[in-house]
């Protein structure tokens, strides 16, 4: 956590739907929060050493909470566990100030918001914020069940219930998501924003991609993501500029890791490369880009990368530390 970390208070932990939580977060001091825009979220140091990453799900109009909600994953790394069996109403956490890396694109002409499970948080904030400047939009919530729908009664009761489908997988095939026809003809000016489990943000960028979608009219911000390894990952070394050192990073470690035995410590946060905390300048060398946060345009300029999860396509890699 950075040095602009502070310190929060739960103030209430919800049962939103099953499997999912929600925390509101006040400042133990007494002072505003810092203000945020829809599609922001905050680092959280969770109890286990860990820190995670969490939309912002309520009106950034609100200066005296933050609320985030959290997906009970078993097969996590140890995140999600933590925060629905070790913290309760009451605790203390450390929190860093918002981050955006899913700001809605305000010159658009209509916004069309596709969530996914807990990836409803950011498109909700992004919603209100929407329907309260009076923007074209509509919503698409994917869930597996109505008992597994985070926010739906919220949802129901808000001003722009009307412009929100609901989509269940176990719900009769006429009201299932259909994203090839949904995503069919792009026009210009509408925007598309996307956020869920990873199965889901594939299919909905892949069916972008395939109805000619530009780039710069999809949105979109993976809460989490599995480091890649392949059978063909070789051993490479990088070399800090600073001190001209060199260090051997083996085919089954990545390169953080080969740091951290090293004696190089880069601050880390997700370890997945979604959050962008461990972004290094590459000073030489030609990066095998494995992130979730570069831009295509960014990976292509191989001028930095994500030493959490990428690699390196060249025998050395010289990195700016």
């Amino acid at each position: 956590m950075s040095a602009a970390g502070f310190r929060v208070r739960v103030a209430r932990k919800t049962a939103e739907a099953e499997g999912i939580c929600s925390f509101e977060l006040v400042r133990i001091d007494g002072q505003p929060l810092p203000a945020f825009a829809a599609g922001s979220h905050v680092d959280v140091e969770v109890p286990g050493g860990f820190t995670r990453q969490y939309s912002l799900c309520n009106d950034p109009a609100e200066t005296h909470r933050y609320l985030i909600a959290v997906l009970r994953d078993a097969g996590s790394r140890g995140g999600s566990v933590a925060m629905h069996n070790r913290v309760k109403e009451g605790d203390v956490l450390t929190i860093s100030a918002p981050k955006n890396h899913f700001a809605l694109a305000h010159d658009a002409r209509s916004h069309l918001l596709l969530a996914g499970g807990i990836g409803v948080t950011p498109l909700l904030c992004m919603a209100e914020r929407l329907a309260h400047v009076g923007a074209e939009f509509e919503m698409h919530y994917c869930t597996r069940s109505r008992a597994r729908t985070a926010f739906m009664p919220r949802i129901e009761a808000s001003g722009f219930a009307p412009r929100v489908a609901f989509h269940f997988d176990d719900g009769p095939a006429a009201q299932r998501l259909d994203l090839a026809a949904l995503l069919a003809r792009p026009e210009p000016g509408r925007h598309l924003y996307v956020c869920g489990p990873k199965g889901f943000m594939d299919a909905v960028l892949g069916a972008a991609l395939a109805s000619g979608w530009p780039d710069a009219q999809v949105h979109h911000e993976f809460f989490g993501a599995e480091v890649a390894s392949r059978a063909d990952d070789g051993r490479f070394e990088v070399k800090l500029a600073s001190s001209g050192r060199v260090i051997p990073v083996a085919a089954d470690r990545t390169v953080v890791q080969a740091l951290a035995e090293a004696g190089v410590s880069v601050a880390t946060s997700c370890e997945q490369g979604v959050c962008g905390t461990c972004l290094t300048r590459v000073i030489e060398g030609v990066p095998d880009h494995r992130d979730m946060y570069l831009t295509p345009e960014e990976q292509a300029a191989g001028d930095q990368f994500l030493p959490c999860c990428s690699r390196s396509k060249s025998p050395l890699l010289v990195l700016d530390l």
